[in-house]
């Protein structure tokens, strides 16, 4: 069996095609004869004929995925769609994509979107041929293959999802900690902020224990497209705490390296079913190594891991280690990110990214400048160019 699918076009004329290829005896050969005999209303199948009495080999059947409600309708799935249908699938077959020798053999499924306000039926057909030709060289290639598909989950954007789900990809990245609890001051630092995929905004545990998690929301509001981090430093409750972060809408939530094993261990579950980020904060934590090393043996383990300096102990000019960064990604895995905070300066910043640090974390540097946005900008030329998260479809 092969599976197919492809979209082309725009507007109301835009096609979506899904479609199966596979032996008349086999699975797709019961559907297909199920569809055919077992028809629901408003989506009637029908064959794919190149003109009437003349269906196409392999035996084709078009099965609209839009309810049609009415003759207009109907019109443009039976004309223009399903003639496209029927030529693509021909020319497929004269171009080699489908062997000529087994045209007899197969079957072909195809599952048409016809949109009931499509009114161009030049675009109708164009659009719908096109999906059609691609879909069917998609499914007898293969396409996509499964390191495409691991490549592009974090990278790609789906047009109709109507927000942007961001994932952590392409470090290093720029963390910015709201951590002073008055929303009017940061409120005007967010706004301030600049727009940049390498970005990251964190509610810091100050301004959420005043606000509480509506906060997330205000951010939102204004960075909907940012990275926001709610740093609650859970240290109980873990599951609890992360579904409450995930139903405010942030993408990660910061657990404290000094919880109890089962409370990480829970967070990190819990962040895993609502495919959110966990950050574990070793604030305190004498060993981070060996607080990996107990998650790793029940195989959890979290996204991020912070090493981190306490604001008090800044102020009496404790030196900050960063510790063996390299040991955390190793027990952590490759796809483990490693964060540093705690007296992150423009002087400092390069020298923590060449010692590993996929994150920086920058508080106060950047809320109380008098310049927000420029010195955000100096920090982000630090990492990498903009990533271009609006590739056009026609890229595969």
């Amino acid at each position: 069996m092969y599976v197919g699918e492809a979209l082309i076009g725009e507007g109301s004329e835009v096609a979506h095609i899904d479609l199966m290829i596979g032996d008349k005896y086999g699975p797709v050969g019961v559907a297909f004869t199920n569809a055919m005999s077992q028809m629901s209303a408003g989506h009637t199948p029908v064959f794919a004929v190149i003109r009437p009495n003349l269906p196409v080999k392999p035996p084709t059947v078009v099965v609209p995925k839009v309810t049609v409600r009415n003759m207009k309708e109907a019109e443009r799935v039976f004309g223009p769609a399903q003639s496209a249908i029927a030529k693509a699938v021909a020319d497929s077959v004269e171009e080699g994509v489908i062997p000529e020798d087994k045209v007899e053999d197969y079957v072909i499924i195809v599952s048409v979107f016809v949109h009931p306000q499509a009114e161009d039926y030049n675009k109708i057909y164009r659009y719908n041929y096109g999906a059609t030709k691609l879909a069917i060289k998609r499914a007898i290639d293969g396409f996509p293959d499964i390191k495409k598909v691991l490549y592009e989950k974090d990278r790609s954007r789906h047009p109709s999802l109507g927000m942007k789900v961001t994932k952590l990809w392409d470090p290093p990245y720029l963390q910015v900690a709201l951590d002073i609890p008055r929303w009017e001051q940061m409120e005007r630092v967010v706004k301030a902020l600049p727009r940049n995929d390498h970005l990251i905004i964190e509610a810091g545990t100050p301004l959420i224990k005043r606000y509480g998690m509506d906060i997330i929301g205000k951010i939102k509001e204004i960075k909907p497209e940012t990275f926001v981090v709610a740093d609650l430093k859970t240290l109980d409750t873990g599951n609890l705490e992360a579904r409450m972060v995930s139903d405010a809408g942030a993408d990660a939530v910061v657990i404290s390296g000094l919880a109890p094993l089962r409370t990480m261990e829970k967070a990190i579950e819990e962040t895993k079913k609502t495919g959110i980020y966990s950050s574990l904060d070793m604030l305190n934590v004498t060993k981070p190594i060996d607080v990996l090393r107990e998650l790793s043996v029940g195989g959890l383990m979290p996204d991020v891991v912070e090493l981190h300096r306490a604001i008090d102990t800044e102020e009496v000019g404790m030196q900050h280690v960063w510790g063996n960064i390299e040991e955390l990604k190793r027990i952590g895995g490759k796809k483990m990110l490693v964060a540093v905070a705690g007296g992150i300066r423009e002087e400092n910043a390069p020298d923590a990214i060449k010692g590993g640090a996929d994150i920086l974390i920058v508080g106060r540097g950047i809320t109380n400048a008098a310049d927000v946005e420029g010195t955000s900008r100096r920090f982000l030329r630090l990492m990498k160019e903009e990533i271009d998260q609006y590739r056009v479809m026609t890229d595969f």
